[in-house]
């Protein structure tokens, strides 16, 4: 079972995609803001991470540089409501596997995880 972890400072899309998540097999993991979801991240070595961007104190964009410090390959989707085209291409530059807006369809997000999961095994343990 793959794991996935959710950092996002939104209780409700916590909550919607902790029961999506589950409910498609996966092991959901949950963190309120950047600074518990990089501890979440260094402690529990998640498969893949869905990332917002606008968050207080720790913002999307800070997190993710932070995890590209110390890993180059760990899969990240941005899972956000900023549909500026700037933003887009700033994180793609700094570099994640997906680039997904919460107005979309639940659809999309399952394409990109079947697409980051296709040809590999989840981490265990």
């Amino acid at each position: 079972m793959a794991k996935v972890l959710v950092i996002d400072d939104e209780p409700d899309a916590r909550v919607l995609l902790d029961i999506h998540l589950r409910h498609r097999g996966y092991d959901v993991i949950l963190a309120g803001d950047g600074w518990r979801g990089l501890q979440l991240y260094h402690q529990e070595h998640p498969d893949v991470i869905l990332l917002d961007l606008n968050m207080p104190e720790l913002n999307g964009v800070t997190v993710l540089k932070q995890i590209r410090a110390v890993d180059l390959k760990q899969p990240v989707i941005i899972l956000t409501a900023d549909s500026n085209p700037e933003t887009e291409q700033q994180v793609r530059a700094i570099g994640v596997n997906d680039f997904v807006l919460k107005s979309s369809s639940m659809h999309l997000l399952e394409a990109a995880l079947a697409h980051l999961f296709m040809g590999r095994k989840p981490k265990f343990g």
